[in-house]
Formats: structure tokens, C-alpha cells, sequence
């Protein structure tokens, strides 16, 4: 069943990515980030104030960090989607796990397969990067990698939150809560049209949220029930889907070496996530020692 719960949040990712795009003519960044923040934010909020549960953590400050730097995170990364192929940009955005384990190798002398893993893929982003010269893409792609790096710090908190016994509810509330927040100016400030958007974008805007909302239930749930590696490989079907909302919606053409540049992003993704790889290093530093 968690593999079924991975794969419907990587749908709903891919569906909310999609989303974005197509509202993106109407709506800009912190509009769709707001709104991907609002609706999570009003059900958690109702739920928590229907059961009477406390808002109060003695780790406000994870909360914080983790709240800010994921809501940063996905402002850039909602903006790679409008200037880059859908596929392109969530790529560039799951490279945070390469930014994680590189963060763990500076504190701990890292196995070899982590090191060779690391190496091959920031190979990957400069292929994935190359092939695209316009200053728009060039932009596009500082985003995504820039969101990558937000989202990183982000994970490192949570992981201090989940270590800390914080309720996934209290997490994802305050994730909202600093979406809506710190989206509102540039909600304000950047150019849209939302007054000449039609039934169809206000749509595809709540469908952002929607999606975000249930995207990340189905991602919570899938983590709790199935092993972490396994759960944590599933989630780069979110490639595929998007690659395939990209082709069959905008005819989007992703060159070669883009691609192998993305296969090598998540074959390197998948090497340093490996309990096993990080506790045999773990394991000889403490023989060697």
C-alpha cells in the first residue's frame, strides 16, 4: 500500500507542477505559492481547531527555519516551472538530496560511493544545464538549483522536527502558514492579470493547492507505512509524470543530453540515500578509530 500512496503523491506533485504552468499566464509566483499554502493552511487550521489541539512547540525555531527556507524553496521553484520544461525543473529541484548528503559529508568522512555518486551528479545538473543559452532558461535554471538548495536546509530541519517528535499536522501547518505569508508581497508586487483570468485558471490555481494539500498527505502516509529507501526511489516518478504532462501538453522536447543529465541526477539521488552506503562508512570510521 505505501507504493500506492507514493505514487499517488507523485501524481499529485506532477498534476500541481502542471498546474502552475498553465496557470502561470495569469497568476504569478507568490499568487500560486500562496494559494498552495492557503487552502492546506484553512483545512489543517479547521481540523485543529475542531480537536482542540495546541499550535505551542518548544521548537519554534526548527519550525522557523524549516518554514522559511521550504517556502523560499518552492517561490523558486515555482518560477523554474514557468521559464523551464516541466520534467527539467522538478529535476533540478530534487537535487536537494545531493546538497543533504554533501551537508552529512562535511561533518563525517563520506564512503567512496557517496564521493564517486556526488560527483556524478552535479555532472548531471551542468548536463542539464548546458543545453539550454537563453538568459530566460539560464534564469530558470539558477531557480531550480536555488530552490534545490532551500529545500535541502528545509529537509535538515525537518529531520531535527521528526527526531524531536513534532506531529507531521504542526509541520505542515506552519510550512502553510509561512507559504501564505511570505508569498503575500510578491503577490502584490509582481506583474499578473488575475481580473482577465477565466473559470479555467482560477481552476488550475485551486488545483495547485489541492494537489499541494493532498499531495503531501499521500506523501506523509507513504512514508509511514513502507521503508524509507524504497518510498524515497518511488518518488522520482514524479519525472516521469511530469515529462509526460510536459510532452502532451506543451510539445515540450527535452534534449539528450538533458536527459542524461537528469538519469544521472537520480541514479546519484538514489546511490547517496541508501542507509546501507552512509552505516558501512559509519562503521569502518569506528573500526579506524
Amino acid at each position: 500500500m505505501h507504493a500506492l500512496w507514493m505514487l499517488s503523491a507523485c501524481f499529485l506533485f506532477a498534476t500541481m507542477g502542471a498546474c502552475v504552468k498553465l496557470a502561470g499566464g495569469h497568476f504569478n509566483a507568490g499568487q500560486t505559492v500562496g494559494m498552495r499554502g492557503l487552502l492546506p493552511l484553512l483545512l489543517i487550521g479547521a481540523w485543529v481547531f475542531w480537536h482542540r489541539l495546541s499550535l505551542a512547540s518548544p521548537h519554534w525555531k526548527s519550525h522557523l527555519y524549516r518554514s522559511t527556507a521550504g517556502s523560499i524553496a518552492m517561490l523558486m521553484y515555482f518560477a523554474a516551472i514557468a521559464r523551464l520544461p516541466l520534467a527539467t525543473a522538478v529535476t533540478l529541484n530534487n537535487c536537494s538530496a545531493l546538497f543533504v548528503a554533501a551537508a552529512v559529508a562535511l561533518r563525517q568522512p563520506p564512503p567512496r560511493a557517496v564521493s564517486g555518486a556526488l560527483l556524478l551528479g552535479f555532472a548531471g545538473v551542468v548536463l542539464v544545464l548546458r543545453p539550454t543559452f537563453t538568459p530566460e532558461q539560464w534564469a530558470g535554471g539558477l531557480l531550480g538549483l536555488g530552490s534545490a538548495i532551500f529545500a535541502c536546509i528545509a529537509q535538515l530541519n525537518l529531520r531535527e522536527l521528526g527526531r524531536a517528535g513534532e506531529p507531521e499536522w504542526r509541520t505542515v501547518f506552519f510550512l502553510s502558514a509561512s507559504n501564505v505569508v511570505l508569498a503575500a508581497p510578491l503577490a502584490i508586487l509582481q506583474p499578473s492579470s488575475p481580473l482577465e483570468a477565466g473559470p479555467i485558471e482560477w481552476c488550475f490555481l485551486l488545483t495547485v493547492g489541492l494537489c499541494g494539500g493532498l499531495g503531501q498527505l499521500a506523501l506523509t502516509r507513504a512514508f509511514k507505512l513502507g521503508r524509507a529507501i524504497i518510498t524515497a526511489s518511488l518518488g522520482y516518478t514524479t519525472v516521469i509524470f511530469s515529462s509526460l504532462y510536459g510532452a502532451l501538453l506543451w510539445h515540450e522536447h527535452i534534449p539528450p543530453l538533458s536527459w542524461l543529465g537528469m538519469l544521472l541526477i537520480i541514479v546519484t539521488s538514489l546511490v547517496i540515500t541508501r542507509p546501507a552506503t552512509w552505516a558501512r562508512a559509519q562503521d569502518a570510521h569506528g573500526k579506524g578509530s
